[in-house]
């Protein structure tokens, strides 16, 4: 089954707009037991761009499926040079105030579990254990061949090696850190095989057209089922990937909240959606439950 399809989707106009009262957050929160589902927006206030908010990089980009990634030499070198480059830049950002916030909640006992959409790693570096990574992280790199995984900054040494002096300038970043790059500006860019076996390297990432390790999908269930609610943050919930899991809550009657700037596609399935930027919003429901807002290691 293809989960990370590129889907066409229109926000349905008999649901309510969006809301700026924060009290619904709040008092999830409160209650414990919420599972944080995110997505790319909540990683914008980090400068990495969404894929279908404002300015969305899918108005200018097509991500990576797998079929075209496996399909030719072609198409891994243009992958590989505009992943290689966007690495760059990527790899520099820095939680934001949003991720801070729900990894003061976790430390404070009131989150079930993390589950991301994200492929960056900022849930961690800001101090979130056990996340669960849906679509995995582009800081490990996977042989198709033999299976090896490595880490991804090895990868960029030995990239750097083989292709010096590469330094085109780059139309933007998106958030799977493909940078937009002309085929001109790719040019003869030099992919580098697997040190193991001579294979082909991939990031350990699940491309578009790509399946979720069914024992992933399963462990997620298993979180959506034992928790109090579910507090979605920064995503459009347009991919099935993470859909399925807000159906499969509202289905049992868990409660989901939203909080995304923009209509999602799981509107019609939360209790609210509340249309506020991520890091103001979350720092002031930290702040309303009584968790410092003074504390550089919480938000």
């Amino acid at each position: 089954m293809r989960m990370r399809p590129t889907l066409s989707w229109t926000p349905d106009a008999s649901l309510p707009p969006g809301t700026t009262d924060l009290g619904p957050v709040a008092d999830a929160l409160g209650t414990g037991g919420v599972l944080v589902l995110s997505g790319a927006g909540l990683s914008t206030e980090s400068g990495i761009p969404d894929y279908r908010g404002e300015g969305g990089s899918l108005s200018r980009h097509t991500p990576m499926t797998y079929q075209d990634f496996t399909g030719g030499a072609q198409a891994r070198r243009r992958y590989w040079a505009r992943s290689h480059l966007g690495w760059r830049t990527f790899g520099r950002a820095r939680p934001n105030a949003g991720h801070r916030a729900v990894a003061a909640f976790a430390r404070h006992g009131l989150l079930s579990g993390v589950i991301t959409q994200n492929v960056d790693g900022l849930h961690q570096a800001a101090g979130s254990d056990g996340v669960v990574e849906l679509h995995g992280s582009l800081d490990r790199v996977v042989c198709l061949s033999c299976g090896d995984f490595s880490p991804r900054r090895e990868l960029a040494r030995r990239l750097e090696e083989a292709n010096a002096g590469f330094a085109p300038v780059a139309g933007g970043i998106n958030p799977d850190g493909d940078a937009d790059l002309t085929d001109d500006q790719v040019g003869d860019f030099h992919v580098v095989p697997c040190t193991v076996c001579g294979g082909i390297l991939k990031p350990d990432v699940v491309f578009f057209g790509e399946s979720v390790p069914p024992q992933r999908v399963a462990h997620c269930r298993t979180l959506v089922g034992e928790a109090t609610s579910v507090l979605v943050l920064g995503s459009s919930l347009t991919v099935m990937s993470g859909l399925r899991f807000v159906r499969q809550a509202a289905q049992a009657g868990t409660p989901v909240v939203i909080v995304n700037r923009d209509p999602t596609r799981g509107d019609q399935h939360a209790v609210t959606r509340v249309a506020l930027p991520l890091g103001t919003a979350l720092t002031t429901v930290a702040e309303h439950l009584g968790i410092p807002a003074d504390d550089p290691a919480t938000v």
